[in-house]
């Protein structure tokens, strides 16, 4: 086997001067600097102290080939070690930092040679003679010793200059100390550097193949890699916090003025949560929608100009794939195309994101959305055609395991073939009817609240209108929305008094959308007394539970709630794990019911 990486002590103004001239690159915004400034101090401490301050991992950018046929060497992207680089290049260079806040800020660590001591600089240190507020211009040798000591001692009487003179050499010799660097070879792929770095992490930090290909992204200025990269991650944090355009427009100028802000302010005024995708959504939305593959490190390759045929790197590759990735990221931003995916998923009853668990398949439904649209334009089929598809994959667990190599099927056969073909045969493969009768039966047999089954069951209440249990006019809709009670059909209570355990009572089978009102009345009573009452209302025109009082309208709402109504209405409601059996078979049906209509 050969060596996948290299292992080298450097100083650190090697280290500072390297990133000072762009050989090793540290992505914008990767993470913002989250250290606190009495960390960047402890940095600077323990290298004055002449303790050891851990490795940093860097990998070997690809050489790549220019359109002349001459070579590009590549760059060193650093993927661990940038809270403690960005800590030193603040620190001693004096480069400003974007915080935890996204706000630009200086970092000044102060020096008291007497005590050799560090600490955060601060108006009161400012103050102080014995500090020096500042270690940057002494390090980097803006200040002149000789001068150093000679205003410390006149400000301070009585120190021994010789002894401050020798400190402020202690001090400048910070930049002679070494650090371990990691470097890993630029042939690797992305999966066996995502395996090295979880194997050498000493902290056991996991890094996703999308921060790789993040870190990939914001190291390429020359392509505008690093603004594209701040726009994702801006568009991410204002689909959270609105209110953080105010920091954006104030803190940075720059990125207000580009074309990325305009595609993105309109979060200003947008409080959906339905769908607030992460960086990592944003990408692979962004990567399926304009390339027919789904794997993140194959973005890694193609953003390296990779020839998948030929197996070299080449920089018309590496242009393209950074075009298409722009225009990816665009399209996913796009008020219109966001807003407009956001309502097909509402159409469908996903009213509410607690009923969606899966964000694979949010992502492929955004995915599909925006690969059919580019295919067929103003299709009015594609609203349906995602809909169907959004609900097969939950359905199915279709993206719940080995997501990527699914997505990735699926991208490849979306980009080369017509679709409607596509879900027809999907459909006949994965929807038969012995998903539906026997599978979807037997999947709803469980005490998992988190089950996708479940989630569809009620958004199926909700696309089709059901009223809640016992409701007159409270819609399942407005119940998933505003938080309204699960109710067990058999109370909670009354079946454990009769012993059943937790898995038994917890059937989702049991759980029906209700009333907060009409949850506490009902209480722990006997299912077969409750709903003799309920019925008995319709005749004595006194409600009990709700406001229905017509028979007729009772029977439908216990239909909408997939009540076995001969069970109701002879009253025998004592046979829990019959009415659980029956009720399942009714929730199956409702759900296929519910999928033909999308």
């Amino acid at each position: 086997m050969s060596q996948k990486y290299s292992v080298n002590q450097h100083l650190i103004e090697t280290l500072l001067a390297w990133v000072k001239s762009g050989e090793i690159a540290i992505p914008e915004i990767q993470r913002p600097f989250v250290w606190d400034a009495t960390q960047v101090r402890d940095l600077l401490d323990s290298l004055y102290q002449g303790y050891p301050v851990g490795y940093i991992i860097a990998w070997k950018n690809p050489t790549v080939k220019l359109k002349d046929g001459t070579l590009s060497e590549g760059k060193k992207i650093l993927i661990d070690g940038q809270q403690r680089v960005t800590a030193l290049t603040a620190a001693l260079l004096g480069q400003r930092v974007i915080n935890k806040e996204y706000k630009s800020v200086n970092i000044k660590i102060a020096f008291h040679p007497v005590e050799e001591r560090f600490e955060v600089s601060n108006p009161a240190i400012e103050r102080d003679s014995s500090w020096f507020p500042d270690v940057c211009p002494i390090v980097t040798g803006e200040l002149r010793v000789s001068k150093l000591v000679k205003d410390y001692c006149e400000a301070n009487p009585g120190v021994d200059a010789d002894l401050i003179e020798d400190r402020i050499e202690l001090l400048k010799g910070v930049t002679k100390k070494q650090i371990g660097m990691i470097e890993l070879a630029g042939d690797l792929d992305i999966e066996t550097v995502t395996e090295i770095f979880i194997r050498i992490n000493s902290k056991g930090v996991v890094l996703s193949q999308a921060d790789f290909a993040m870190s990939k992204i914001a190291a390429n200025e020359d392509l505008g890699g690093n603004v594209l990269r701040k726009a994702i991650d801006y568009f991410c944090h204002l689909a959270r916090a609105p209110e953080f355009a105010a920091q954006i427009e104030e803190n940075d100028r720059e990125f207000v003025a580009t074309p990325y802000w305009q595609a993105i302010k309109w979060l200003k005024q947008d409080n959906e949560d339905l769908y607030d995708p992460s960086y990592s959504d944003l990408l692979r939305v962004a990567f399926m929608s304009q390339f027919p593959r789904g794997k993140i490190a194959d973005l890694v390759g193609l953003l390296s100009g990779r020839n998948f045929e030929t197996r070299t790197y080449e920089r018309e590759i590496e242009e393209d794939s950074y075009k298409k990735l722009t225009a990816g990221v665009m399209d996913f931003v796009n008020q219109t195309h966001f807003q407009r995916i956001l309502m097909i998923i509402k159409s469908a009853g996903f009213v509410t994101n607690t009923l969606i668990r899966s964000a694979g398949a949010l992502n492929f439904a955004y995915v599909l959305y925006l690969r059919l649209k580019a295919q067929y334009g103003n299709d009015p089929r594609i609203e349906s055609w995602v809909r169907r598809w959004f609900v097969m994959s939950l359905l199915t667990g279709r993206y719940s395991s080995s997501p990527e190599s699914s997505m990735d099927f699926d991208i490849r056969q979306i980009h080369s073939r017509p679709f409607d073909e596509i879900l027809a045969q999907v459909e006949a493969a994965e929807l038969s009817s012995a998903f539906w009768d026997v599978g979807l039966v037997q999947d709803l047999n469980t005490s998992s609240n988190s089950r996708p089954s479940l989630h569809v069951y009620w958004a199926a209440q909700s696309k089709l209108g059901d009223r809640g249990l016992f409701s007159k006019d409270i819609k399942a809709t407005e119940l998933l929305v505003h938080q309204g009670d699960i109710h067990h059909i058999f109370p909670k209570n009354f079946l454990k008094g009769k012993g059943n355990s937790r898995a038994e009572y917890n059937q989702v089978a049991n759980y029906a959308l209700t009333q907060q009102e009409i949850n506490i009345k009902i209480g722990d009573k006997n299912p077969s007394e409750y709903f003799a009452q309920a019925l008995a209302q319709c005749e004595s025109g006194n409600p009990i539970f709700g406001g229905i009082q017509e028979k007729a309208d009772l029977l439908q709402n216990f239909k909408e709630n997939c009540i076995p109504i001969d069970m109701a209405l002879s009253g025998n409601l004592s046979d829990y794990p019959a009415f659980l059996a029956e009720r399942r078979v009714l929730m199956a049906k409702k759900i296929r019911d519910y999928y033909q209509q999308l």
